[in-house]
């Protein structure tokens, strides 16, 4: 339970870093944080099973992020937690919105070029 809490402190933290960066989105990282919260245990932990919290948020996200800028901007956020995360499962990460039957036009990975995000 420390360790999930101290995980959340670091995207906190990284999101209020990132936040400024891209004030055109209307998304903001504490927004994409609270839909995907509820998935840290699933990649970074090794939970099991997928929650289905988790894919409700992560349904909700992609249903906000309708224009270029907001898609983007969930890109970058959930790059910078993806780097946060020393314990993240890439895999798992990676699969997330296939495993919870949502199409985002971009993987969710370390090492993903948000700028090409459209």
């Amino acid at each position: 339970m420390a360790g999930l809490m101290k995980l959340a402190c670091l995207v906190l933290a990284c999101m209020i870093v990132a936040g400024p960066i891209t004030s055109n989105a209307a998304l903001s990282c504490g927004t994409v944080s609270g839909y995907v919260a509820p998935c840290i245990g699933y990649l970074a932990q090794g939970a099991p099973a997928l929650p289905r919290a988790c894919c409700s948020g992560v349904t909700s996200l992609n249903n906000l992020a309708r224009t270029t800028p907001d898609r983007q901007q969930a890109c970058r956020c959930l790059v910078g937690a993806a780097n946060a995360f020393p314990t993240l499962n890439a895999a798992r990460a990676a699969g997330l919105p296939k495993a919870c039957g949502v199409n985002i036009p971009y993987k969710i990975s370390k090492t993903t070029n948000c700028n090409s995000v459209k």
